[in-house]
């Protein structure tokens, strides 16, 4: 947590220093375009960045592309906090030349920008498989940055960032869709990313939001009140572009389709190609623990542990905040070891091992989950930088070595993870299990018990505000009429509570050997186990206000999810630290999506 805190003391230092950045001119003077001037452009594209039909990709990193502005763009909201950590000019975000390039308008951007982005092809691996039957060519030569079109590169006080604009219309990877995003889901994800930044999880980051008032596109969605899985009827929406940024969006999947081009010999250029991708990769991602100057068989073993140090990290971290990425395929996991693509995604309300938001996602990208799914994306990322080692035993042996450690590396997260959200210094096992237990049995809130235990509660009576009192149901293991009989609930829990705190004042300080002090605990708590979640139903009417212009309840939310461990006003506290809504359960777009969100 102390990247957090990290943050907000950077972020009082730019308000005390008028930003340095003031006008778009300002902003190009630190262009500096490094993946498409050292990386290869697809041969077969055209150079003015008029390739938005779909179409086979061959080779190259990058396909120029321009982006196809939204029609009579209107500001919604950008994000407060990473204008100040770039040192941008907050009214810059509604200043109309920044309005036109971040709507996707690049026609007169200033020098040294360009008015030409681009976008990427990548690979499909669904839980450690290779897939290549949902490219349209069969080939796999079809997947990439369907409606993603990266439009900038900047370098900031020593950081390079690229800024990405999604929803910024067709490229050859759009497999003939529209290349469009539209507002309900371009809020979520500008939301997401501003709030798993303020939890500390890392991320890629909103820097603004624009809608088009003219301009609308049909989706599936769901109607009033739906429990079907799929959405049950067409809905036209409003189109926005929101802009991510990152220090690069390069994908596992990205390393997959140059390692599988690379291992077919699918043309002279695959194997540099490989290299190319991997090594800046290392540049862009790990400069400050990978030497440049070490041979490259010793700078991939060295990626490989580093990037199962981060992605382990990662998992343990969304699990922390009970966050369900739901479509943790490879090309949906960055290979920079932060969150990206907040497609189909959830934050675990009613505490549920096998949570899942969506609905084409299945068990194998269900919450608990999440740490074996990312363990199959590793053996991908592993799998393509095998192919730079060849014939290296040694160095195989060494990947092979790193690749049978993901488990264990992974299991040491999740128990410090746990450990640091039960208060402990380390994790009582036995003690975990019957909480998980009757967690699962009650069942509870994930977000309001462990905020209400942070409290260090002697009895059970705050923890019931986490209680789905109305969804209580018998399970496999549930002891005979316990599901409805809540004094035997409370019972259960009470005899837990008393041995946890038990184990709390047992703690000692490491360096003198008293005891704890428990307010510090429960403070310590607190910086891990947020008060606030990004809930779907909450955000709803968000996002139904927008699509009629009325942007006062998206910037509302912005606020109250970019401070999630702070104890906020008693309104703020009444309006969003609650219980969903049982009559919300099983509802479509709001318990779970299609792929289409």
């Amino acid at each position: 947590m102390m990247l957090n805190h990290e943050n907000t003391m950077a972020n009082q230092q730019l308000r005390e220093n008028p930003p340095d950045i003031a006008t778009l001119d300002d902003l190009a003077r630190l262009a500096s375009y490094s993946f498409v001037d050292t990386l290869n452009c697809d041969p077969d594209a055209d150079t003015s960045g008029a390739n938005h039909v779909p179409r086979q990709v061959f080779s190259g990193h990058h396909v120029p592309v321009r982006p196809t502005a939204i029609e009579d763009p209107e500001y919604v909201t950008h994000s407060n906090g990473l204008f100040h950590e770039l040192g941008f000019n907050d009214k810059l975000a509604q200043a109309d030349d920044f309005v036109r390039m971040f709507s996707g308008d690049l026609s007169n951007v200033p020098e040294p920008m360009r008015n030409v982005g681009w976008a990427c092809g990548y690979s499909l691996s669904i839980f450690g498989n290779e897939y290549y039957e949902q490219c349209p060519f069969q080939t796999g030569n079809g997947y990439g940055d369907g409606r993603a079109v990266s439009v900038l590169e900047t370098v900031i006080n020593g950081q390079r960032y690229e800024m990405q604009l999604k929803g910024g219309g067709p490229t050859p990877y759009c497999r003939g869709a529209d290349g469009r995003a539209v507002l309900r889901s371009s809020i979520r994800e500008f939301l997401a990313q501003e709030h798993m930044h303020a939890l500390g999880v890392p991320t890629s980051r909103s820097l603004s939001l624009y809608v088009s008032k003219t301009e609308t596109v049909q989706r599936p969605w769901y109607s009033d009140g739906s429990r079907s899985l799929n959405p049950d009827m067409l809905v036209s929406e409003p189109v926005a572009i929101s802009t991510r940024v990152a220090p690069s969006f390069i994908r596992v999947g990205q390393l997959e389709l140059f390692s599988r081009r690379a291992r077919k010999n699918e043309h002279p250029k695959a194997m540099e190609e490989l290299e190319k991708i991997v090594l800046h990769l290392i540049d862009r991602e790990y400069s400050a623990t990978i030497d440049q100057k070490l041979p490259i068989n010793e700078k991939v073993i060295l990626l490989a542990k580093e990037y199962r140090n981060r992605l382990t990290s990662l998992v343990a971290n969304w699990i922390r905040v009970g966050y369900c990425q739901a479509n943790f395929n490879s090309d949906n996991c960055a290979a920079g070891g932060f969150t990206l693509d907040y497609g189909p995604f959830g934050f675990c309300e009613e505490f549920n091992p096998t949570y899942q938001p969506w609905s084409g996602g299945g068990q194998q990208f269900s919450f608990l989950y999440q740490p074996l799914a990312a363990e199959r994306n590793f053996h991908m990322f592993l799998t393509s930088l095998a192919v730079l080692l060849a014939p290296d035993q040694k160095h195989h042996e060494q990947l092979e070595e790193i690749a049978n450690g993901f488990a264990t590396v992974m299991q040491q997260q999740m128990e410090e993870m746990w450990a640091g959200k039960l208060g402990l210094d380390e994790l009582d096992k036995e003690l975990f299990g019957e909480m998980a237990t009757l967690m699962i049995q009650t069942p509870v809130d994930y977000t309001i018990f462990f905020r209400e235990l942070s409290t260090l509660p002697t009895d059970i009576t705050p923890l019931k505000k986490s209680f789905y009192t109305e969804l209580q149901k018998p399970t496999a293991s549930t002891p005979s009429g316990y599901a409805n009989d809540p004094e035997g609930i409370e019972a259960q829990w009470s005899k837990w509570l008393k041995k946890w705190n038990s184990s709390i004042d047992n703690l000692t300080d490491s360096h003198t050997g008293e005891p704890r002090c428990r307010e510090e605990i429960s403070s310590q708590m607190k910086l891990v186990n947020p008060k606030y979640s990004l809930r779907a139903w909450l955000v709803i009417p968000a996002y139904e206000q927008a699509a009629q212009g009325h942007y006062a309840l998206v910037r509302e939310l912005q606020d109250v999810m970019t401070q999630p461990y702070a104890e906020q006003s008693k309104e703020v506290e009444d309006k969003y630290y609650r219980l969903k809504p049982t009559e919300l359960f099983e509802i479509g777009g709001v318990s779970h999506y299609s792929c289409s969100s």
